[in-house]
C-alpha cells in the first residue's frame, strides 16, 4: 500500500534506525556541546554502517533541564543546536543519501518555560489553564494525592500565585499536558504536522503511554508495587484514542514511521499499539528487559543481572508480539540506560568479542534494530571520579535522596555511577585527536579517557572492527527474509552461560548462539532441533565474532562471549 511518496506502508520493517544524542554527536562551533550542523557532518559515517533512519533526539528551544524533553518551543530550534536552516539542510542531505529522519516529540508535558503554562499559571481563568492538570490542595493542604515523580519527590509542584498543584510525572519544571482537553489534542495534531511539512520521516513519541490519566487522582494505595501513582496514568483509559487521532490526522496521510516509548508497560498493550489493524504506532519500545539488574524492580539498588530472567523476556516479547501481530522495536542502548556492554558482558578484556555478541544476539530477533551512538564501536560506560562530574538532573537528585535514605556518600555515588543516564552520554569518540574529535572547546561533560584505543576513526579503518560487525548484521537484515519473517524459538532451554534462538520459514532456519561469560562452554542442541541440522541441505555461517569459528553440529564448543549466526537451508 502507496500512501504519501512511493514507499510500503512497512518500509521500516527492514529497516535500521541509529540513534543521535546531539548534545554528545558533534560539536562544530568550540562551544563544547553537540549541534545538527555536526550531525550533517557525520552523515556519511552513519550512511557507511547501512543506516536508513536517524533519530534525533530533541534540538527544540528549551532551558535543558532535562536535556531538551522539557520543551519551552515545538516549533523553534534552540541556538544552542543551531538554526532552522541547519535542521532543513540536514534533512536534505538525509534525503541527497536515501536515508531518513525521525525526530523525538514530547508532549506528555511541556517546559514550565513554555509559553502555554506561563498564561496557564497567570490565572485560574486563562484560556490556557485546562492546558494543564491543576488540582486543589488536600484538607491538610498538601499535595493533592500520594503520586510520586519518577526522578523522586511528589508529583505535585505548588504554585503561589493561584494555590493549586499542577502535575509533574518527570521534573517539577515538566508539566503535564492535560489530554482531556481536545485543544490540547489539536495543539499536538498541529506541531506533528508542522515538522512532517518540513520533510521528516517518523517520530519517536517520548512516553506516549503516559498521557491519559484516571480523572479521579486517587491516592494509591501500594496493593501493586512500587505504590507511586503509575497504576492510574500507564496505559491510561483514553490513550489507545488519543493515538488513533494522531495516526488518522498525521502518521498514516503521511506514510510516517512511529515508534511509541512506553513506561512500564505491558506485552498486551504493546501489541495493541503496534498492530497493524488498530492504526496506532509503527512499533513499541519497552524496558522489561533492561530491569533484570533492579533488586526488586528498584532501579536505584544494585544486584547482578539475572540472565535467565533477561532470556526469557526477550523470547516472551519475541513470542507475544509475533503471535499477537505486533512489531518491537529492538535496542541495547539508548540515553536513558548506562551502556549494555558494561551492564551485562565484558567491557575490558573481552570488549571486542562482547559488543560483537551484543549486537548479533539484537540483530537476529524480529522487529527493527536501534543503533545507539557508539555502541557500534564498543563504547563501554565511563569510569567516574567524584560525583560532581555528573549532569544528569535525575541522577543529582537521585544521589540526594539516597543519602536521605541513609546511604553513606560512597555507596551512593557507586549506585548513581552504576546507573547514571550519564554513562550513555559521554561525548561520541571520533579519533585519537584532542578531545577525541568531538569539540575543541571545553565539553559540556567528561569524555572518555580511553579515546586513543577506542574511536571511529580507527574502526572505519579496520575491516574486523565492531563497526563492520555491525554493517553485516545490519545489511542482512535487508537482504534476508528470515530476519523479518521468521518464527522465533528458543533453544537453550535454561542453559545457564548461553542464549541461543532460530528464527525460521518456510525456506531457512537462522540460528543464533551468544556465550554471555568468559568461560569456554560447550553447547548441547536439544533433541527437537537436531532433525532440522541433520537434514539440513546446507550450512553457512552468516557472521562470527572470533578467528577462529566452530562448526554447527549437535555440540558446539563457543568460547568466551563467542556469538555466531549460522543460516540452514531447509529440506524441501
Amino acid at each position: 500500500m502507496l500512501i504519501k511518496g512511493n514507499q510500503p506502508r512497512d518500509w521500516w520493517r527492514t529497516s535500521t534506525v541509529y540513534q543521535v544524542y546531539p548534545k554528545s554527536f558533534k560539536d562544530t562551533t568550540g562551544r563544547g556541546t553537540g549541534d545538527i550542523r555536526g550531525v550533517t557532518e557525520k552523515l556519511d559515517y552513519i550512511k557507511g554502517l547501512g543506516i536508513d533512519i536517524v533519530w534525533l533526539q530533541p534540538v527544540y528551544v528549551s532551558p535543558q533541564n532535562d536535556n531538551g524533553y522539557d520543551v519551552a518551543d515545538y516549533y523553534n530550534i534552540d541556538p544552542a543546536f543551531g538554526t532552522m536552516d541547519d535542521f532543513d539542510e540536514l534533512v536534505r542531505e538525509l534525503k541527497k543519501r536515501e536515508m531518513h529522519l525521525m525526530i523525538d516529540i514530547v508532549v506528555n508535558h511541556s517546559s514550565t518555560e513554555h509559553r502555554w503554562f506561563k498564561e496557564a499559571r497567570s490565572s485560574r481563568d486563562h484560556a490556557y489553564r485546562d492546558y494543564y492538570i491543576w488540582k486543589d490542595p488536600a484538607s491538610d493542604g498538601g499535595p493533592p494525592n500520594n503520586w510520586q515523580s519518577k526522578f523522586g519527590g511528589s508529583a505535585w509542584q505548588y504554585d503561589e500565585g493561584t494555590g493549586q498543584y499542577f502535575l509533574t510525572l518527570f521534573d517539577k519544571t515538566q508539566a503535564d499536558l492535560n489530554w482531556e482537553n481536545e485543544k490540547v489534542r489539536q495543539e499536538v495534531v498541529d506541531i506533528l504536522t508542522f515538522w512532517a511539512e518540513k520533510g521528516v520521516s517518523g517520530f519517536r513519541m517520548d512516553v506516549i503511554n503516559l498521557i491519559s490519566k484516571d480523572q479521579r487522582f486517587p491516592n494509591d494505595d501500594g496493593s501493586i508495587p512500587p505504590g507511586d501513582g503509575r497504576k492510574f496514568y500507564t496505559d491510561g483509559p483514553r490513550v489507545h484514542e488519543y493515538v488513533k487521532e494522531l495516526n488518522d490526522k498525521v502518521f498514516r496521510p503521511y506514510n510516517l514511521v512511529t515508534v511509541g516509548e512506553m513506561s512500564s508497560t505491558t506485552l498486551e498493550q504493546c501489541i495493541r499499539y503496534s498492530h497493524s489493524e488498530e492504526n496506532e504506532f509503527s512499533m513499541t519500545f519497552n524496558f522489561h528487559h533492561l530491569k533484570v539488574d533492579y533488586p526488586n524492580g528498584q532501579k536505584w539498588e544494585l544486584k547482578p543481572y539475572d540472565f535467565e530472567e533477561l532470556k526469557q523476556l526477550l523470547s516472551d516479547w519475541q513470542i507475544g508480539m509475533q503471535q499477537g501481530g505486533g512489531w518491537n522495536a529492538l535496542f541495547w542502548n539508548n540515553h536513558d540506560q548506562p551502556r549494555a556492554l558494561t551492564r551485562f558482558t565484558d567491557d575490558n578484556e573481552y570488549r571486542v568479542e562482547s559488543a560483537k555478541l551484543l549486537a548479533t544476539t539484537l540483530h537476529g530477533l524480529q522487529g527493527t534494530p536501534y543503533v545507539y551512538q557508539g555502541e557500534e564501536i564498543g563504547m563501554p560506560d565511563p569510569e567516574w571520579g567524584d560525583i560532581s562530574e555528573f549532569r544528569d538532573i535525575e541522577s543529582r537528585n537521585m544521589y540526594e535522596i539516597l543519602l536521605q535514605r541513609g546511604k553513606t556518600a560512597e555507596e551512593a555515588a557507586q549506585i548513581v555511577k552504576v546507573r547514571s543516564r550519564d554513562n550513555s552520554r559521554l561525548p561520541m569518540l571520533w579519533d585519537d585527536s584532542h578531545q577525541a574529535g568531538f569539540t575543541t572547546g571545553a565539553p559540556w561533560i567528561k569524555i572518555d579517557e580511553r579515546y586513543p584505543a577506542i574511536n571511529a576513526r580507527s574502526q572505519a579503518e579496520d575491516p574486523k572492527s565492531i563497526y563492520h560487525h555491525y554493517r553485516e548484521l545490519i545489511e542482512l537484515r535487508k537482504n534476508l527474509a528470515v530476519l523479518t519473517d521468521g518464527e522465533y524459538s528458543r533453544l537453550d532451554d535454561g542453559h545457564p552461560q548461553v542464549y541461543a534462538y532460530t528464527r525460521k520459514n518456510m525456506e531457512q532456519t537462522l540460528v543464533v548462539i551468544s556465550n554471555f561469560s568468559r568461560d569456554e562452554v560447550q553447547f548441547e542442541f536439544p533433541s527437537r532441533f537436531r532433525a532440522t541440522l541433520l537434514a539440513a541441505r546446507s550450512k553457512k555461517l552468516l557472521v562470527g565474532n572470533t578467528e577462529k569459528t566452530p562448526e554447527i553440529a549437535v555440540s558446539v564448543k563457543l568460547p568466551p562471549y563467542g556469538s555466531y549466526m549460522w543460516l540452514i537451508n531447509n529440506v524441501n
